[in-house]
């Protein structure tokens, strides 16, 4: 199972396993995904992340 990695309305950065409608380019990049961290219903981003060298 792939998992996503994200950025919550609050700062809070975490992984999901359900990023819902992910290709839906129209709707933009926002989910609402329950954080881990504030335990609420928070609009989430993906995270670009940067390869180590």
């Amino acid at each position: 199972m792939e998992r996503t990695v994200v950025r919550c309305a609050e700062g809070h950065v975490f992984s999901t396993a359900s990023f819902p409608m992910q290709q839906a380019e129209r709707l933009g990049p926002g989910r609402l995904v329950r954080c881990p961290k504030c335990a609420r219903l928070r609009s989430v981003v993906p995270v670009a992340l940067e390869k180590q060298q």
